[in-house]
């Protein structure tokens, strides 16, 4: 299992190739919530979303063959691939399921990458990027269940921590990367919150089990938090570390997407919206005192919808 030491060294690495994200600090009472909240608008990273973090981190850390990489995503992890994979010299071909988001695909190919559009699910597009890694020999760079993805991804938290105090993070699940990443991060000091969609809780139902488990997945959130199994060294982490789970409708997502665009102008995909959601919904209720943050881990969406 990693450990903060497994972070720092990863950060160490990347931090010449990921921007610094900007963070926002608000009074008790601001979006609808009790208790003061730090935002990191880490929608401004390379790629519009974390993943950069961890694709810059496997990449640096793995000797890339000639035939490049090969990856499955929903969208934002396909992207940060291709844009690592382009600044460090590599041809990409990117797997996405034929519900990507047509903003993040169009992203995809922008930053050169081989698409391809297969299955209905993220398990449909992972199955066929592997089998087409076996024929070329490219260097397979998982979503979220890779030491060296959520190591990556970890930096985040603690660039974060860094940048404000606070006690509790909330932390939108998909695979799992991020959370694992943040929880190994700084979860023996601070309080970390799994949230998730109803349509897409694949760690609420891992926990409910005691392993990860095959998971229905729909809704809102989908295209970015649609793994239907989390990752099983994520699962190891998030077991250990993380302190509470909660799920969160569609319409708080939205909501949540409408108030950062509204009171920030702040453009959030419903992943990048779904630990804020959890806040202004009162799925988790904050205690007097706590000071509370989450990360808008994502923006890769057509900014119209937000205001919708």
């Amino acid at each position: 299992m990693i450990s903060r030491t497994d972070v720092e060294a990863a950060w160490g690495l990347i931090r010449p190739h990921v921007r610094r994200t900007p963070v926002i600090e608000l009074p008790a009472g601001s979006l609808g919530v009790a208790a003061p909240l730090a935002l990191k608008l880490e929608s401004l990273q390379l790629s519009g979303s974390f993943k950069g973090r961890g694709a810059f981190h496997k990449l640096l850390a793995s000797k890339v063959p000639a035939a490049g990489i090969v990856a499955a995503s929903g969208g934002n992890h396909g992207a940060a691939a291709a844009y690592a994979a382009r600044a460090l010299g590599h041809k990409a071909e990117i797997f996405v399921p034929t519900i990507a988001a047509p903003a993040k695909v169009a992203r995809l190919k922008s930053y050169g990458a081989t698409v391809h559009q297969i299955g209905a699910v993220y398990a449909e597009a992972r199955a066929a990027s592997e089998k087409r890694a076996a024929e070329t020999g490219a260097l397979i760079a998982p979503a979220y269940e890779d030491e060296a993805v959520f190591a990556g991804a970890g930096s985040v938290a603690l660039e974060f921590a860094e940048q404000a105090r606070f006690d509790t993070l909330l932390v939108a699940v998909g695979g799992g990367g991020l959370i694992a990443g943040c929880a190994a991060a700084i979860g023996e000091s601070t309080k970390i919150v799994a949230v998730e969609t109803e349509g897409t809780p694949t760690l609420h139902e891992a926990l409910k089990a005691g392993r990860p488990v095959d998971v229905a997945i729909s809704g809102i959130a989908a295209d970015a938090l649609g793994a239907s199994r989390l990752g099983a060294p994520n699962f190891e982490v998030v077991q250990k570390l993380v302190k509470q789970s909660v799920l969160v409708s569609d319409d708080a997502v939205r909501a949540a997407q409408r108030a950062l665009w509204e009171e920030l102008r702040v453009v959030a995909e419903p992943a990048g919206a779904t630990g804020l959601a959890a806040l202004m919904a009162g799925a988790y209720k904050p205690a007097a005192g706590e000071r509370v943050a989450t990360l808008v881990c994502g923006a890769n969406t057509d900014p119209g919808s937000v205001a919708s």
